[in-house]
């Protein structure tokens, strides 16, 4: 019984990789004109967690 080679697949799917990539971002930009705006650096996390979260939810929708 051969084994399969696992190396040599991708971690992500492009579909994944593309959608957290815009979540990253997103995110990213949301904290640091949350922090900005605020110079609160705790703000500034949750604004980004929850943009990260809802950005993916929404691009995974929408990229299909």
């Amino acid at each position: 019984m051969a084994r399969h080679d696992r190396s040599q697949e991708p971690l992500l799917s492009l579909r994944s990789a593309v959608v957290f990539l815009i979540g990253i971002q997103t995110a990213a930009a949301a904290g640091i004109l949350t922090f900005a705006a605020s110079s609160l650096l705790p703000t500034s996390a949750l604004a980004a967690g929850a943009t990260f979260g809802a950005t993916v939810a929404f691009t995974r929708i929408v990229i299909g």
